[in-house]
């Protein structure tokens, strides 16, 4: 005869048969020459921990650190002989640059802290990449992801999408002065090389820097023409601006693409987390109804022993 605790016990058991708790098998030890901490032994470990690097965040980060340092870099330089040209051969009175002259050096206090903030910010995010990273790894021993852990990611995602926009800004700003040094530069080259098709000769071939609104109209000369322009354009200031406006300008690009796939990895980073909570409070559940299972079992046993 079946009794009403062996029925309640054979019920549960073909309810809850995949939340039986794993028997683990005893692993046999190393035998011969080979020990614990040998070579597979620190092989093994190399790999555990190489698996755990986020190599795209250390790649953004890269990015990120090389397009900060040519744009802030090379941005100062060539400020530095954008001014030095100004005052020598387009601004001989200081009162007309003065107001240039300033916002150039604010322009360059700007630059310094562009590089400590760009420094400290991708520390940190190379940082959160290996703790989203761990937490993925991880996901099924005794790390757990909190709520405060979640929200930082996602202040990440915010704080990386703004500034990927302003520096989408400070891209675009940083291409004028190109833009500026190139029509100089290209004028130059007709005064080397006159075209058949242009009928003004050369020395009435001039640049006026006035009309792009960084010197005042009543600047004095405010242009310069003809052999006066190519001795400014074979000049260390202008040659040593020029290209290094363009390499800042390459490293604004570059940090933009750096903000770009550190949003990409951050989103991502910010869904396994999430996904990672909803597997916790599985397993939480999980563990609570086996734990109940248990004692029910263990009820039944008693009261089975108690019967007997």
């Amino acid at each position: 005869v079946i009794t009403r605790p062996e029925m309640e016990i054979g019920r549960y058991h073909w309810m809850y048969r995949s939340s039986r708790p794993h028997r683990y098998h005893h692993v046999p030890a190393l035998r011969g020459n080979i020990s614990p901490l040998g070579i597979q032994g620190c092989f093994e470990c190399c790999i555990k921990c190489l698996g755990g690097v986020p190599y795209a965040s250390l790649v953004a980060t890269i990015l990120c650190f090389s397009g900060v340092a040519l744009f802030c870099g090379c941005g100062h330089v060539a400020l530095t002989g954008t001014v030095s040209i100004l005052e020598q051969h387009f601004s001989t009175t200081a009162s007309d640059h003065a107001l240039l002259s300033e916002v150039i050096q604010l322009m360059q206090y700007v630059i310094y802290g562009i590089a400590s903030f760009f420094f400290l910010y991708g520390i940190i995010l190379l940082a959160e990449g290996f703790y989203t990273t761990s937490a993925v790894k991880e996901l099924h021993g005794e790390f757990k992801t909190t709520a405060c852990g979640r929200c930082i990611s996602g202040m990440f995602v915010f704080l990386t999408y703004v500034l990927g926009v302003a520096w989408l800004g400070v891209f675009g700003f940083s291409a004028v002065p190109v833009f500026m040094f190139y029509n100089i530069w290209s004028t130059c080259e007709v005064i080397k090389s006159p075209q058949a098709n242009v009928t003004v000769p050369g020395d009435q071939i001039c640049v006026d820097i006035r009309q792009y609104g960084i010197i005042p109209w009543n600047s004095v000369p405010g242009k310069a023409c003809g052999p006066i322009l190519e001795n400014i354009c074979n000049t260390n200031e202008f040659y040593m601006s020029y290209h290094l406006f363009i390499v800042a300008c390459a490293g604004a690009g570059a940090t933009v693409i750096a903000l770009i796939h550190f949003l990409m990895i951050l989103s991502s980073n910010w869904a396994y987390l999430k996904d990672a909570s909803k597997m916790q409070a599985y397993q939480d559940i999980k563990a609570k109804e086996e734990q109940e299972l248990q004692d029910i079992q263990s009820r039944s046993k008693e009261q089975l022993n108690s019967y007997t």
